[in-house]
């Protein structure tokens, strides 16, 4: 295959690839520090990256596709039963960390190798197959233990080439962004995908508003974010114009993980006039769908789908839904070569995850507008709420109750009901906990945005509503402890 990142052997050697705070490396001081540690590694089998915002992070990775070494990405917040696990099922022959890192007891004596971002080797040939594993991501574990997915050099060059297509992304653009490098959107799209196009990537260790205000001002071309970051942003923007200067002069910004509530959508837009993009993927798919640059930004759509991506809307019983009228909610399947190709050790899992003719089960469900365009309504498991008949989502609720002025924060589930099968329960977060907006009025409020019966039937009231580390409401914890 051709390589998946030439700019370290043919592009501006001088440029800077990555900055981290004070500290930044050219491309020609990347292929060094690369090449070096994948001479070091080459012929490891799988190696753990102790995944922290640092410079070496993204040294350790590059390094690891450069000797043709699956990299296994590490959360360092990880709990120790969760490390110990993702390290026992993945068997890496050493980890690698930024010198100095104190690492958890659970790596035991597994041989650790320090990062050095200033050695200096060459960039070896990459003489390796499209299908040979790049990255091992492991998924949250919502339900059960993490999954490693294993995913192949070419969804990582397809994925990124796809989104160079949507975004109009070329070596000028300079991204700037606070994400995690542990997962898809930090770690694939954030430091890979500048890296692939042979631009640059300013990484902001910690997520600030003044952060991206100042790399923004300062020729920062694009913003990647998740909705909390967003909601940020959103909430900071009436007090701070050097904030709303460096949003209005962004080429593209852009959400992903989770969906970004329509109202932050608009808060943004009309305070910068520029809009927020939004785009669809998941780790076993990387990429899927994205509002592309020349497209409309459809607040609360994200878009459609990537080239080289086929996606369906199904049915419970698996028969695809007949026409795209922006109502009918079915699951999201896809299949394309930004597909993962397996669930390391587990089989069964994978065999589970595709339809007999091989298209993958997200488990997402959306409704699809006539135009292509694509609007997720939640997860099938804890968004998809049948009540009196109807197959509701709950992200079209939640963006509702967010247009509440009393509301600050709102997550809709489903729970038993003996007349309706089940009934909307809206979790809230009051703007004013000493005077929250009453359950009938934000019945009402729903029932005259949306329909009647979409309306939430019991309203639960919470400080702070649980998330992940990428903003994710983690729903399953509202239901246990309701």
């Amino acid at each position: 295959m051709t390589s998946l990142l030439p700019a370290l052997t043919d592009g501006p050697g001088e440029r800077v690839a990555l900055r981290f705070g004070e500290r930044s490396l050219t491309y020609d001081g990347l292929a060094g520090a690369a090449g070096a540690l994948a001479e070091r590694i080459r012929g490891a089998g799988r190696v753990a990256v102790w995944a922290t915002p640092e410079l070496e992070t993204a040294v350790a990775v590059t390094g690891a596709l450069l000797a043709g070494v699956a990299a296994v990405p590490l959360n360092p917040k990880s709990g120790e039963k969760e490390l110990a696990h993702i390290l026992s099922d993945s068997a890496p022959s050493l980890v690698l960390a930024a010198p100095g890192t104190e690492l958890p007891a659970a790596f035991g004596d597994l041989e650790r190798l320090d990062v050095d971002a200033s050695a200096v080797g060459g960039v070896p040939a990459e003489e390796f197959s499209d299908d040979d594993a790049a990255l091992v991501v492991y998924t949250s574990g919502t339900t059960g233990p993490p999954k490693g997915a294993v995913i192949p050099r070419r969804a990582l060059a397809t994925t990124l080439d796809a989104l160079a297509d949507a975004w109009q992304w070329t070596a000028q653009d300079v991204l700037v962004h606070g994400l995690p490098l542990f997962h898809v959107h930090g770690l694939v799209l954030g430091i890979l995908g500048p890296l692939r196009r042979g631009g640059s990537v300013r990484h902001l260790g910690r997520f600030s508003t003044e952060g991206v205000a100042r790399e923004l001002n300062d020729g920062a071309t694009m913003l990647f974010g998740v909705p909390t970051m967003y909601h940020r942003i959103a909430e900071t923007l009436p007090g701070d114009p050097e904030l709303v200067k460096g949003l209005a002069g962004a080429r593209l910004l852009v959400s992903g993980s989770a969906a970004l509530p329509v109202h932050d959508h608009e808060r943004i837009a009309a305070a910068t006039g520029r809009r927020v993009i939004e785009r669809y993927g998941m780790t076993e798919t990387l990429m899927n769908t994205s509002v592309r640059a020349d497209g409309e930004a459809r607040a609360g759509t994200v878009g459609v789908p990537l080239p080289g991506v086929g996606l369906r809307l199904v049915e419970e019983d698996g028969s695809e839904v007949a026409g795209y009228d922006g109502e009918t909610v079915g699951e999201i399947q896809v299949r394309g070569p930004n597909l993962f190709t397996e669930y390391l050790n587990r089989p069964d899992a994978t065999a589970a995850a595709f339809t007999a003719d091989g298209w993958f089960r997200t488990g997402d469900v959306a409704v699809r507008e006539p135009d292509g365009y694509v609007r997720i309504v939640g997860r099938k498991a804890t968004d998809l709420i049948k009540s009196g008949g109807y197959k509701i989502g709950a992200g079209e609720i939640e963006n509702a109750l967010l247009e509440h002025p009393g509301v600050r924060e709102a997550a809709v589930t489903g729970e038993p009901d003996a007349d309706l099968g089940e009934r909307i329960v809206a979790w809230i977060v009051p703007v004013d906990p000493q005077s929250p907006p009453a359950a009938e009025e934000l019945a009402g409020h729903v029932a005259a945005r949306l329909a009647p019966h979409k309306r939430p039937r019991v309203v639960r009231y919470l400080d702070a509503l649980p998330r992940n580390d990428m903003g994710k409401i983690m729903k399953r914890a509202l239901v246990a402890d309701a």
